[in-house]
């Protein structure tokens, strides 16, 4: 064997050698996109599960804890009967009896300094969070932050009210919120002219998803796709370039001659 064949042969072997590695690099890189939010999701979901059970299983009697009779420990009982409690509590609050109970309640915390301000902020979060879920953080929009030419991504919630609305009497101001990055639970909230709120197409998720990832996970222009879509059916055999059926050709008329021998009456 020559040198040159050697060194061919050697060549070769490289390229296969680097072919081979970023095969299974590209492997690996496949599993962890795939093993990576599993894992995650899991991980969270078994914290909150064992977080709610240490807080509501010590309240629950003996007699009715399965982890005092069974051999194995029931992950996720704490969570469900905290759920139950909660739905109970809910239902007796509906009804009159209830509800004077709660109102009692209530004027008992509000007598206390620290504890009634406290008790009033949460109460108003927690109601307006819950009467304004379907409400809230339904569009998405841009807008120019923190200086022109800089735009951000802001979650529109409701138009202002309010003394807020008041103050800026003639204009149509919305309360936006502008979440950082990687961290979307806090931000800002700004009141912004609806006319210079430039709204997207993308939902809430795919905003989120675009904020965490620090711009890396674009989600898909569905404007875009549609357009594509439109394009790729005009190109189908058997329809014209604007999408209408191809006319079928006409048949010739078949023209009649005249037989030789017979005259014309």
């Amino acid at each position: 064997m020559t040198r040159k064949d050697k060194s061919r042969t050697r060549r070769v072997r490289g390229a296969r050698r680097k072919h081979m590695g970023r095969t299974i690099t590209n492997w690996f890189l496949t599993g962890l996109v795939i093993a990576g939010p599993i894992g995650i999701t899991l991980y969270v979901a078994w914290w909150v599960i064992g977080l709610v059970d240490s807080f509501v299983k010590p309240l629950i009697p003996p007699q009715y804890n399965p982890d005092n009779y069974l051999p194995v420990i029931i992950p996720g009982f704490g969570l469900l009967v905290g759920a139950i409690a909660v739905t109970l509590l809910g239902f007796l609050a509906a009804n009159l009896v209830g509800r004077s109970f709660v109102q009692f309640g209530e004027r008992l915390l509000n007598r206390l300094p620290v504890v009634s301000s406290l008790y009033r902020g949460l109460k108003q979060i927690f109601e307006t969070v819950v009467n304004q879920s379907e409400q809230s953080f339904k569009q998405v929009g841009l807008i120019q932050y923190p200086r022109p030419g800089l735009w951000a991504i802001v979650l529109l919630s409701t138009p202002a009210k309010g003394e807020v609305a008041h103050q800026v009497e003639g204009e149509e101001v919305y309360g936006c919120f502008l979440p950082t990055t990687p961290n979307p639970t806090s931000g800002f909230l700004l009141f912004i002219p609806r006319k210079e709120i430039k709204i997207l197409e993308m939902g809430t998720e795919d905003a989120a998803k675009l904020i965490i990832s620090a711009g890396l996970v674009t989600p898909e222009y569905q404007k875009k796709t549609a357009e594509l879509a439109a394009k790729h059916d005009d190109r189908k055999p058997g329809t014209t370039r604007k999408g209408a059926a191809r006319p079928k050709p006409a048949k010739a008329k078949k023209v009649a001659t005249k037989q030789p021998g017979k005259a014309a009456e």
